[in-house]
């Protein structure tokens, strides 16, 4: 892929809070170049739980990014997450290539939570055997896939990728950091509504699953403990001085959530370890927006005893220190690992 001649495509992430845009380019060796990053905050009105409330506000908010940038690709890719998407790894009975795609549709209907007619499928083969393969199914509802690429098609861009927010963030993470062959990690993607973990187990992602916890709700707890508006909420969240807030009480209020969020986690590894034959994540590794939150690591490295380390999803990428200044981009490059993930694919991927 890195070392082909097919045109990049821009990452575009639409979240809850903010839009993250990406571009790459292939430079010596294989090793990608940042030609692009930016972020601009969305109004939390404009997207309300995955669903598109007012799609002129967010491309108004991207197109700024965009012309800000000065992106000229028009190749764009964007992402979709939480119930919008279903991710099923299924066994079906051993066919070829041809019989696969015509029973698919059928065969995955069986196992997805809404009507496989309403929405769009993609699949892979995983593992043939002689009596059975298991294939991996990825199915988004075609309503909310038209929603994300309606934006790109007003912005003038040309849709070419749609994809799921916890395998972007697994693109991102396999370029800079490799697949861990030896242990199980967690990449746990912390977004302002959503959570998205995808847990690799020795060599391929083994599981799936979106947790409704988010930033939000670190938000909504300062914002109730406080007395303070959403907009003061978010910037004592990001450890902006407010008032006579102490810094005291904002750790004790983001230390409580944290703990919380900790025992959302803990269900969800619990789930995991009865559907698989693994017993133990032995690494977590953050991204998203809320990653970075005062405290959030330690809690979660004092909760699960194993070490917690946030995404750098430019760590393997080569950029220029006057085009990108290092402290504007380890402030915000967790929050740009769905966008990178994005970046790194190309136009038929």
């Amino acid at each position: 892929m890195l070392l082909g001649k097919k045109k990049q495509i821009v990452g575009l992430d639409i979240g809850s809070s903010a839009v993250k845009l990406v571009e790459l380019k292939p430079g010596r060796g294989g090793r990608m170049s940042l030609l692009h990053a930016g972020i601009a905050q969305l109004s939390p009105e404009a997207i309300v739980e995955g669903t598109v409330m007012d799609s002129s506000l967010v491309v108004e908010v991207a197109g700024r990014l965009i012309r800000e940038r000065g992106v000229k690709n028009q190749n764009f890719g964007v992402s979709l997450a939480g119930m919008n998407v279903a991710i099923r790894k299924i066994q079906v009975p051993a066919m070829s290539e041809a019989e696969l795609a015509e029973s698919i549709h059928w065969e995955a209907e069986q196992y997805l939570p809404f009507d496989v007619n309403d929405a769009n499928l993609d699949y892979v083969v995983l593992e043939t055997g002689p009596e059975t393969m298991t294939v991996l199914v990825v199915a988004a509802k075609k309503e909310r896939v038209a929603d994300y690429t309606s934006i790109l098609t007003q912005l003038g861009k040309t849709p070419a990728l749609v994809d799921i927010d916890a395998f972007a963030v697994q693109n991102a993470y396999e370029y800079n950091y490799g697949m861990p062959e030896d242990r199980v990690v967690a990449l746990v993607n912390i977004g302002a509504y959503l959570t998205n973990v995808n847990i690799l187990g020795r060599g391929q992602s083994v599981f799936w699953r979106d947790i409704v916890f988010g930033g939000n709700n670190f938000t909504e707890a300062i914002q109730r403990e406080l007395h303070v508006t959403r907009e003061q909420a978010e910037a004592i969240k990001v450890g902006e001085k407010v008032g006579d807030v102490s810094p005291q009480t904002v750790y004790g209020i983001i230390s409580a959530v944290a703990q919380d969020f900790s025992e959302e986690l803990k269900r969800t590894f619990d789930f995991f370890y009865t559907t698989s034959a693994h017993d133990r994540v032995e690494e977590i590794v953050l991204s998203g927006g809320s990653a970075q939150l005062l405290n959030l690591d330690q809690v979660l490295k004092e909760r699960f005893v194993v070490p917690v380390e946030i995404m750098n999803p430019f760590k393997e990428v080569a950029y220029s220190e006057t085009e990108f200044p290092p402290e504007w981009l380890n402030r915000h490059a967790p929050a740009m690992a769905v966008a990178v993930g994005m970046a790194l694919r190309t136009v038929g991927d």
